[in-house]
C-alpha cells in the first residue's frame, strides 16, 4: 500500500512538474524574468535564490510551478520592463504557454524510448479478450481467449496484422484460423461496415467485427536505438486519447467513464502493482492525456492561452481585457463542471 501512494504522488506529481518545467525552460530561453519555480506546493521546505529566481523545494509534492515575472500583466519592480512575460512578442508567449503540453509529450516519448531499450518493442497478440454480443463475430462463433493465428490462409502473428487484414477486407467474408485452447478450428466471419465522423467531421468507414484485445503482449528485440519505434508510440497513443474524447462528445462512449484524480490513482495503483516497466507505461498514457487535456481551447488552460495569443498575432493586437475576463469566467465554470462530472463518476465506482 506505501509502495503504491509513493508511485501516485511520484507519477502525478512528476508529471505536473515536468509540465511546468516546460513553460520554465522555454521561458528562460526566451530571457523572461521568473520569480520562483518550485518543486510541489504550499510552504517553502527548502532552496535558494539565483538571480532573481527562487527556486524551492515545497511542502506538498503534487507538481510545481512557475511564476513569470508580469504573467498577469502586473506591474513587477524587480524586473525590466523588457523581461515581463505581459511585454513579449505574442508570439513568444503562445511558445512559453505551449512548452507545457510539449513537454508532456516529450516524456511520453522519452518513456517509450526508454523501455523500447529495456524491453523491446511490445507487440499485441491477436488475442481475444471479449467478443461484443450480436455482432458478426459472436454470431461466427468467437469466444474469450481465442487466438487468430491465420486470415485467409495469410498467418498472422499481431493484433495489429489482424485488424489491417479486416480492414483490407472491406466487409467481405474472411476465414479465420485460431488457436483454442491448443484445438484449431476454422471460423467463417463477415465484417460489419460502420460509418463515423472524425475530427475534421468526415465520414469515415471501418470494417469490423465485434472482438476486443485481450492486451497480452510479447517483446522482439528494436531495431537501432528505438526513436522511431518511441515516435510511433507516442503518435499512436495521441491519436487513441483523442479519438476517446471525440467519443464520448458524439455519445459513442458514456459520459459515465469520465473520471477523474480518484480514477487516475487508481490506474496507477493498478500498475504499480503489475511492475516498474507497467507504471512507466501507465506514466506515459497520463502524461499524454494531461497533454491533450491542456490543449483544449478552453480559457484558463493552455489551450485558451494559446488560442488567445494566436488571435492577437492573426489580428495583431492583443483581445480586450473585458472579452479575456468573460472567456476566463466561462471557461472556469466549463472546468468545474468537467471536474465535478469527473468526481461525481469517481464516487459513483467507489460506491458501487
Amino acid at each position: 500500500m506505501i509502495t503504491s501512494i509513493i508511485a501516485i504522488v511520484l507519477v502525478l506529481g512528476g508529471l505536473i512538474f515536468f509540465h511546468e518545467l516546460g513553460h520554465f525552460v522555454v521561458a528562460r530561453i526566451f530571457g523572461m524574468g521568473v520569480k520562483a519555480f518550485s518543486l510541489g506546493f504550499g510552504p517553502k521546505l527548502a532552496g535558494f535564490t539565483s538571480g532573481q529566481t527562487d527556486y524551492k523545494l515545497s511542502l506538498i509534492p503534487l507538481g510545481g510551478y512557475v511564476a513569470l515575472a508580469g504573467e498577469q500583466g502586473e506591474d513587477e519592480p524587480d524586473f525590466p520592463d523588457d523581461k515581463l512575460f505581459s511585454n513579449r512578442p505574442a508570439w513568444q508567449r503562445l511558445c512559453v504557454v505551449a512548452a507545457g503540453p510539449f513537454f508532456n509529450f516529450l516524456l511520453a516519448f522519452l518513456i517509450y524510448w526508454f523501455l523500447g531499450l529495456a524491453q523491446g518493442q511490445a507487440v499485441v497478440l491477436p488475442l481475444v479478450g471479449g467478443v461484443l454480443p450480436d455482432s458478426p463475430a459472436a454470431e461466427a462463433g468467437f469466444v474469450k481467449d481465442d487466438l487468430v493465428t491465420a486470415i485467409d490462409g495469410v498467418p498472422v502473428d499481431s493484433w495489429t496484422q489482424m485488424v489491417e487484414t479486416i480492414r483490407a477486407a472491406e466487409g467481405k467474408p474472411l476465414v479465420v484460423e485460431i488457436d483454442r485452447a491448443g484445438q484449431v478450428l476454422t471460423l467463417t466471419v463477415t465484417p460489419k461496415v460502420n460509418t463515423y465522423k472524425n475530427l475534421f467531421g468526415e465520414n469515415v468507414t471501418v470494417p469490423m467485427v465485434g472482438i476486443n484485445q485481450a492486451g497480452q503482449v510479447r517483446f522482439e528485440p528494436i531495431d537501432g536505438i528505438g526513436f522511431a519505434g518511441a515516435l510511433q508510440n507516442t503518435w499512436y497513443m495521441s491519436k487513441v486519447v483523442v479519438k476517446g474524447f471525440v467519443s464520448i462528445l458524439e455519445r459513442l462512449i458514456p459520459v459515465e467513464s469520465v473520471g477523474g484524480p480518484i480514477m487516475l490513482a487508481q490506474m496507477v495503483h493498478q500498475s504499480a502493482q503489475s511492475g516498474f516497466f507497467d507504471l512507466l507505461g501507465m506514466m506515459a498514457l497520463i502524461s499524454i492525456n494531461l497533454a491533450i487535456i491542456n490543449l483544449l481551447p478552453i480559457p484558463v488552460l493552455d489551450g485558451g492561452h494559446i488560442l488567445f495569443f494566436g488571435l492577437e498575432i492573426i489580428f495583431r493586437r492583443p483581445l480586450s481585457d473585458r472579452w479575456k475576463a468573460m472567456s476566463m469566467r466561462v471557461g472556469l465554470l466549463l472546468l468545474l463542471l468537467l471536474m465535478s462530472l469527473a468526481i461525481f463518476n469517481d464516487v459513483r465506482r467507489l460506491l458501487s
